[in-house]
């Protein structure tokens, strides 16, 4: 039987596809309320997310520009939501 690989949704910016990646490796969450990314802090997960971006990267990027890129995001986005009082998201 031929398996085909499910295609991720077509992304405008290398910003946004590192965000997906980073969002099906389980690195990152959304604040229920607010929406905010956040760090879940796994480190298995962001070295899928890195392992995902190398094997998968978008068309035109290498493996490691792809990488650097999550990366990037990555300690772009806190483990806290800017708008929640006290933190409690």
């Amino acid at each position: 039987m031929l398996m085909r690989k499910q295609r991720r949704p077509a992304i405008r910016t290398l910003h946004g596809w590192a965000l997906s990646v980073l969002q099906e490796a389980g690195a990152i969450h959304e604040c229920q309320e607010h929406g905010w990314a956040k760090d879940r802090a796994d480190p298995y997960a962001r070295e899928h997310a890195i392992d995902l971006a190398r094997q998968d990267p978008p068309a035109g990027i290498t493996g490691d520009e792809a990488a650097a890129e999550i990366g990037d995001v990555l300690d772009s986005i806190g483990d806290t939501c800017p708008e929640c009082p006290d933190n409690d998201c």
